[in-house]
């Protein structure tokens, strides 16, 4: 699966940055229909060390940051008067990937209450 993420930058060219999260497996949420956009999780990034990590309800994931070979470009297409045109939207140029088994988030209890 892989989400595509704003990274509040832009390029030389003006157009804004992203960046693709991939994560093995599947991403489950308790809501049957999805319509729109829908938050999953909570992503903190540690710019020290290129450190993402991915908070998922109960779970944690530690992924990294990989550079693309190759930049992709997000593009939108617009009819306006029978004429299609494509405009750069994004470009894309690193993903962070989650390919660990998640972690589960444990709290410490008091033994005594």
């Amino acid at each position: 699966m892989q989400i595509y993420i704003d990274c509040k930058s832009e390029s030389n060219s003006g157009v804004p940055e992203w960046a693709i999260i991939e994560l093995q497996g599947l991403v489950q949420t308790k809501k049957d229909l999805m319509s729109g956009p829908t938050v999953v999780g909570d992503l903190h990034y540690f710019s020290r060390n290129k450190h993402p990590v991915l908070i998922l309800g109960h779970h944690v994931l530690n992924g990294k940051e990989i550079k693309l070979e190759q930049p992709m470009a997000v593009i939108e297409k617009e009819t306006v008067c029978g004429k299609t045109e494509y405009k750069v939207k994004a470009i894309v140029k690193k993903k962070l990937l989650f390919k660990s088994r998640p972690k589960p988030i444990i709290s410490n209890v008091a033994e005594r209450v």
